[in-house]
């Protein structure tokens, strides 16, 4: 079989070394190397045989790259500032951090540089959410290929009375169709009488709104606990810490 030439970019974002964008700034700096040999023109090619590997400097870039937790309030936004709300990244300050976090770094306004949610949030859930100015986080969380699942607590009404039928639950677990698609598996599970825990692989715009609303309930809180295995814990609302050394999504 012959091989196919690959963008080296992809090549490097593939093997886990890092973003494409990071790449192609790695490239630019001559920092990366194929089979031995500086790469430094963009948009260059290899083929996936080809050894590929990065300059010490390229590492320690990456290494001070910060990843930041957020348990986000109500009435922020995740992402860009939109229709006069506020961004979630205007609460990381010196002020806000978390008294109990344990990370060793110093809060540098330099951080806030192309910090970035690695998911979304919406404005009217709150919890954990993640900012980060490392492109391999921001791929293992949110990239088209991503296995890492999402739990929440939801807080439900059922305007029909009674019980949700044990029929609709089925359905919240495999069975729905957003927007023409069939939804992958869920876990959606009772907490207590009228909170129920979602885990999901994916995550559609209001997908857990939505998910209720076809089966007849309605959503009056939601909160997101844990991301693959960093659980929100008891960061106090409004307040960041960093991702420690030691954790893995």
């Amino acid at each position: 079989m012959t091989e196919e030439l690959l963008r080296l970019s992809k090549r490097m974002s593939e093997l886990g070394l890092s973003s494409r964008r990071e790449a192609d700034e790695w490239i630019a700096r001559g920092w990366v190397r194929v089979d031995g040999k500086v790469v430094s023109e963009l948009g260059s090619k290899v083929y996936p045989s080809q050894r590929v590997t990065v300059e010490r400097q390229a590492a320690a870039e990456q290494s001070k790259r910060v990843t930041v937790l957020i348990n986000k309030p109500m009435g922020y936004v995740s992402g860009q500032a939109e229709d006069g709300y506020t961004p979630a990244i205007a609460l990381i300050n010196a002020e806000n951090r978390w008294a109990e976090c344990k990370a060793a770094e110093q809060f540098h306004p330099t951080q806030l540089r192309s910090l970035v949610a690695a998911g979304r949030l919406d404005i009217d859930s709150v919890g954990l959410l993640v900012l980060t100015q490392d492109g391999r986080v921001a791929k293992q969380l949110i990239g088209h290929d991503t296995d890492i699942d999402k739990e929440y607590l939801v807080r439900v009404e059922y305007p029909k009375g009674g019980r949700l039928p044990d029929a609709d639950l089925k359905r919240l677990n495999h069975g729905l169709w957003l927007d023409g698609k069939a939804l992958l598996p869920a876990k959606v599970r009772w907490q207590n009488d009228d909170q129920l825990s979602f885990t999901l692989r994916e995550g559609k715009k209001r997908q857990i709104r939505r998910m209720c609303e076809a089966v007849g309930l309605k959503v009056v809180g939601l909160k997101r606990v844990r991301i693959g295995r960093v659980k929100l814990g008891d960061l106090p609302t409004g307040q960041w810490r960093y991702l420690g050394a030691d954790e893995q999504f």
